[in-house]
């Protein structure tokens, strides 16, 4: 199986800005930094990213140098900007105490911020060719397609790791880091979630699901539960000359280190006017702007109304800055708040 889906990969494997071309040097810099990006990101919306990174800043020793703030504008429209932050705090410590170096090893790798199992795999192999059971989410279904399993994903994730295991290459003669590329363009380009390409399926004849006509029924689907909805208010500040009060966030948690517009907490029932403004950032006449900005995230929707105001003096918390708006596409905004940003200024 091995064999056959190397021979596979190496007619039909996916070209990515990432991947050294037959005869190139893979670069370790250019696979820890994809690894960062695809985490919970698809492929296509990663690749422009990745170039604009890696022409910004080609080495990692470059990336440890650069600003946080940097680091999280020129990774804004990703999301899960935990990652850029232990992106940067992964590529501080490779430069900082490790030469330059990036480790080798899992166990080495997983003692970086940001890299867990998969990540530490994918490295290893990819970059070094060391063997290693990379198990990402287009492997697991691979896998249960092969062996039939009809739990549910979630229910499985050790067995399924063990299946992996079982047919991972042994040693660093047998590609490993070919191997782990190649099992996952399996899972993207055949073995997709819907509509599998089974007939020209290099391990199609192994596949127990397709030879029992279970792969359309294979991974088990689980009903998704709806997201809840939570609420809150945008206090919209105008100044003649210093434009619009902006908020920096604590570098952890949601939207941690990005720039956003001051609001109140986003709760699950709606704000009154009243309450919010008790949290406000000035006691002053707020006026409604009409609309509604809305945006989804992993785990909740968000509505957001706007409360809007134009002061003559600057003051407010020592976190809070005056942003002109003109000067906006400089710094780094959560894409909530460029909606934000977009609806106010065309009605203030």
């Amino acid at each position: 199986m091995r064999k056959d889906l190397l021979s596979w990969y190496d007619l039909n494997g996916r070209t990515l800005p990432w991947r050294a071309a037959k005869g190139q040097k893979i670069q370790p810099y250019h696979v820890l930094l994809s690894e960062f990006m695809l985490q919970q990101t698809t492929v296509a919306t990663v690749g422009p990213y990745f170039e604009k990174f890696v022409e910004r800043w080609p080495c990692i020793s470059d990336l440890a140098c650069a600003h946080l703030d940097e680091i999280l504008h020129g990774w804004q429209g990703l999301g899960y900007y935990a990652r850029a932050r232990n992106l940067h705090l992964c590529a501080k410590v490779i430069s900082e105490e490790l030469g330059g170096q990036i480790p080798e090893k899992e166990d080495d790798l997983k003692n970086l911020p940001g890299i867990g199992i998969y990540t530490a795999a994918a490295i290893s192999a990819i970059a070094f060719g060391n063997p290693a059971n990379v198990v990402d989410g287009n492997v697991e279904r691979v896998m249960v397609r092969i062996h039939a399993l009809k739990q549910p994903l979630k229910s499985i994730k050790s067995q399924i790791r063990d299946l992996s295991a079982k047919i991972s290459p042994p040693s660093r003669k047998e590609r490993p880091g070919d191997f782990a590329q190649a099992i996952m363009d399996l899972g993207a380009t055949i073995c997709t979630p819907r509509k599998p390409k089974c007939g020209i399926c290099p391990w199609g004849f192994q596949c127990k699901a397709f030879q029992n006509d279970l792969q359309d029924l294979i991974p088990a689907r689980q009903d998704k539960k709806s997201k809840p909805k939570r609420y809150g208010i945008v206090f919209w500040v105008k100044h003649p000359d210093a434009g619009i009060l902006m908020k920096k966030r604590p570098n952890k948690g949601l939207l941690g280190g990005m720039v956003v517009v001051p609001s109140t907490e986003w709760l699950e029932k709606e704000w009154s006017t009243k309450d919010a403004q008790n949290t406000a950032p000035f006691k002053t006449n707020w006026n409604p702007l009409p609309g509604v900005i809305k945006h989804t995230f992993t785990n909740f929707h968000l509505e957001l109304s706007i409360l809007a105001t134009n002061v003559s003096k600057i003051g407010g918390p020592n976190d809070f800055i005056w942003i002109r708006p003109e000067k906006m596409h400089e710094i780094p905004l959560p894409t909530v708040m460029k909606k934000v940003v977009q609806h106010a200024l065309k009605l203030s």
